[in-house]
């Protein structure tokens, strides 16, 4: 067994340092809600495009086996802080197997609207341990670049209630206690950026001013991809990808 993991690591490294084959690049963008993040997600996806690169997008909670129980329990309020982790994470699991890692494989451009870091953030806030959470994401699949878009808690509130009402779970209902959707969201998301910055700077994430232009930031983002897009494959990666090998059971022939 040693030997075969071994051997498939070795395989996930040659596959992703050959010169002579197309490197699959995994762009996560990160951030609370009304950061503006989506915005220049798809204004980032319209550019690479133009740009020749092949790109797929993931976003968060939508496996398609795990986002329908997901749905379902939030609709009634049932998911305890643990829970909502753990679903949160099963569903990621489901993506990379499924989505990310075939497109990194294929050499292709994965943009991924909401990463890891968003479950660590929002559970952290709930209350639960940060180490515990990273255990459940393991083996960790690291971006090869992040983008934070940072706001603070006052404009993620205002542009979110500007035109809905936060949901219970958005809002952090579950562990505020807070009758008011909007308080508890003013509450919630303090804590979730709290952890959000600290994140940042554990993980050494691009942290990106979302409180400038639209424009601004666009291009911002063009030239820091045009920089970090060199930056050699990470070998922490070998064991997720190894992993998924063994699972799909088709090696280096994908």
């Amino acid at each position: 067994m040693r030997s075969t993991s071994a051997a498939l690591r070795r395989a996930a490294r040659a596959r992703f340092t050959d010169p002579a084959a197309p490197r699959g690049l995994l762009v996560a963008f990160e951030g609370p809600d009304g950061s503006g993040k989506t915005t220049q997600r798809k204004l980032f996806k319209t550019w690479l495009k133009s740009e020749g690169y092949d790109v797929v997008t993931t976003k968060w909670s939508s496996s398609d086996l795990i986002k329908p129980i997901i749905k379902s329990r939030k609709a009634v309020h049932a998911l305890s802080p643990e829970e909502f982790s753990l679903l949160h994470g099963a569903d990621f699991r489901h993506r990379v197997e499924h989505v990310i890692l075939p497109a990194l494989w294929a050499g292709k451009l994965v943009i991924a609207d909401r990463f890891l870091f968003t479950g660590l953030a929002r559970d952290v806030a709930r209350g639960l341990d940060l180490d515990w959470v990273l255990k459940m994401y393991e083996p960790l699949l690291w971006p090869d670049l992040v983008f934070y878009f940072s706001v603070s808690p006052a404009t993620s509130r205002k542009r979110v209630t500007a035109t809905r009402t936060p949901n219970f779970y958005e809002a952090g209902q579950d562990v505020t206690q807070v009758d008011d959707p909007v308080e508890s969201y003013r509450r919630f998301i303090a804590r979730v950026i709290r952890e959000y910055e600290s994140l940042a700077l554990i993980f050494n994430m691009i942290t990106v001013d979302a409180e400038q232009a639209i424009g601004a930031q666009h291009h911002l983002l063009r030239r820091l991809f045009l920089e970090g897009r060199q930056r050699p494959w990470s070998d922490w990666n070998a064991d997720a990808v190894a992993e998924w090998l063994a699972q799909t059971r088709t090696g280096t022939g994908r």
